[in-house]
C-alpha cells in the first residue's frame, strides 16, 4: 500500500468515527453505543491490523 493510499485511508477511517460519534451524541443510548463501538473496532481491525493478501 502506497503512502498515499495509507494517508487516505487514515482520513476515510477519521472522518467515519467523526460521523459515528456525532450519531452517539444526538441519540445517547447505551446499546447504539455498543454497536458503534464495536463496529469502530472491526473497521480499525480492518484498516490497520489485517494483511493484505499476497499478490500473484
Amino acid at each position: 500500500m502506497t503512502l498515499t493510499e495509507r494517508l487516505m485511508s487514515v482520513v476515510a477511517f477519521a472522518l467515519f468515527v467523526f460521523f459515528l460519534g456525532v450519531l452517539i451524541v444526538y441519540v445517547p443510548r447505551v446499546d447504539l453505543g455498543v454497536v458503534l463501538l464495536v463496529t469502530i473496532l472491526l473497521c480499525a481491525y480492518d484498516l490497520f491490523w489485517h494483511k493484505t493478501p499476497a499478490r500473484d
